[in-house]
């Protein structure tokens, strides 16, 4: 099949899918708030440079794959939405303990503080969206309407890229500042916590024969030509954001979300199934150039909404893709393994761009023409025909 539109079902979104749903939203929202925010206080407090800031966001890369080779474990010998409630709760006190962070760096002054509890909050964050997309938004729906159900869900968590940092900016430009981004990132966390335990699973019998360390439920090893292919992409998209702080570059990577969702539906439907990608990779790649060379004011209303059409495109595709490439019993390894390479793409991409580039805004664009390149001739005239070769659904 040469094209592939993802039907819509009614009867999908009931009430507990609408929770999972929105579980999504407001845990990635308590996450991403910190994209913009917590360089900009770091750097600002005097005592941080931008290689501090580099290494914060790479050790929050490094706690996503932290847990994962135990996700299969502890959803089948605990009850999976207690896992996800409890990889929360732990998210939130590393969190709120950012606040004593001064104080923490004076008693122990060779310790990294930050970095520490950025690798906490990354273990956590990667563990409970593990449980989330591989077991417990699987559990809300018939098995017919499971691909659906992935590829709604993840909408909400892309939405939360554009909500989450602009929600951050606004309430840090407060008079509450810093210890405000905090409360509004934890409540968003509780909300999650909260909606989680507002739906019914039924209870399993723990399975007294699992392994404790596997890659079920946290990587597909066969998928990673696709892996490879959509992580330049991401790092690019991680790397843009570095530059950019502003609520205008925020608002219009909404409004390119909301294109692509629309794209989608009326535009791509009986394409070629290789079309979004390609048309995706090409307006991120012209996003690139506007920042690049052009110097007016309409290009920081342009670029960003070419971002947000193209990461939209790209990253519904490759989802799609992962699921269609799993074997049986495998689509939970499929959506963890999606979700390592965007959030790790995200966050190495920041890292790089604080951490190695700091100020110089040319050399990182031109390290994004150069990963965008390559992803564009890497997936057509490779991982294209390879994905159509291996797939499984």
């Amino acid at each position: 099949m040469n094209n592939q539109n993802t039907p819509v079902h009614i009867n999908l979104w009931h009430k507990d899918f609408w929770l999972i749903a929105l579980t999504h939203l407001f845990l990635s929202v308590s996450v991403y708030m910190f994209i913009p925010v917590l360089p900009l206080w770091l750097l600002g407090r005097g005592t941080y440079t931008f290689v501090h800031v580099g290494h914060m966001l790479f050790a929050f890369t490094g706690g996503l794959w932290l847990l994962g080779a135990f996700c299969s474990y502890l959803v089948q010998r605990y009850r999976r939405n207690v896992v996800c409630v409890m990889s929360i709760f732990l998210l939130i006190i590393s969190t709120l303990t950012l606040h004593y962070e001064p104080i923490l760096s004076r008693l122990f002054p060779e310790v990294p503080v930050v970095e520490l509890l950025r690798l906490l909050s990354g273990a956590c964050f990667g563990l409970a969206q593990m449980v989330l997309g591989s077991t417990l938004i699987n559990d809300t729906c018939e098995s017919f309407l499971r691909t659906e159900a992935n590829h709604s869900a993840s909408w909400f968590q892309r939405f939360s890229l554009a909500l989450g940092p602009l929600l951050g900016i606004v309430v840090y430009s407060l008079p509450v500042g810093f210890d405000g981004v905090l409360l509004v990132s934890s409540a968003f966390a509780v909300a999650a916590a909260l909606l989680i335990l507002s739906v019914h699973f039924p209870f399993r019998a723990p399975d007294e024969s699992v392994k404790r360390v596997s890659l079920d439920r946290f990587f597909l090893p066969h998928s990673f030509p696709l892996y490879l292919n959509l992580l330049p992409v991401i790092i690019t998209v991680g790397l843009l954001l570095s530059l950019n702080t502003t609520v205008l570059f925020y608002c219009m990577i909404m409004c390119g979300f909301l294109l692509a969702l629309v794209c989608q539906r009326f535009v791509f439907p009986n394409a070629d199934l290789r079309s979004e990608v390609v048309s995706g990779l090409i307006l991120l790649l012209c996003a690139i150039l506007l920042y690049r060379f052009v110097q007016v004011q309409t290009v920081y209303y342009v670029a960003p909404l070419f971002i947000g059409v193209a990461y939209g495109l790209i990253g519904a595709r490759f989802l799609l893709y992962f699921i269609r490439l799993s074997k049986h019993c495998q689509r939970g390894t499929a959506q963890s393994t999606y979700m390592l390479v965007c959030e790790s793409g995200l966050f190495l991409g920041m890292g790089i761009g604080y951490g190695m580039f700091g100020e110089d805004s040319i050399s990182a664009l031109n390290l994004c023409m150069c990963l965008v390149g390559v992803s564009l001739l890497l997936y057509h005239f490779y991982v294209h025909q390879w994905f159509i070769s291996h797939k499984n659904r």
